[in-house]
């Protein structure tokens, strides 16, 4: 059984952490990321990013990211 495109999840997980260096994308320290949700769409994910990310934004250091898990899910699908 296909799922219709109305039914299709497309999930979006929002993490962050304080990085090593602002050029990269290593963490500094794994245990203290911030797991902020996993969301049913791009656009919310978004929205929770961005809140994140303003409330950080005097941390050159603090990198928030959205990964687009439904791709990592059904890699075959894209």
């Amino acid at each position: 059984m296909s799922e219709s495109t109305q039914d299709k999840q497309l999930l979006h997980l929002v993490f962050g952490g304080e990085l090593e260096s602002p050029d990269g994308i290593r963490f500094r320290d794994l245990e203290a990321l911030d797991v902020v949700g996993i969301f049913p769409d791009y656009a919310s994910a978004v929205v929770a990013w961005k809140a994140k990310a303003q409330m950080t934004v005097d941390n050159a250091h603090m990198r928030y990211f959205v990964v687009h898990l439904h791709r990592l899910l059904e890699p075959d699908k894209q």
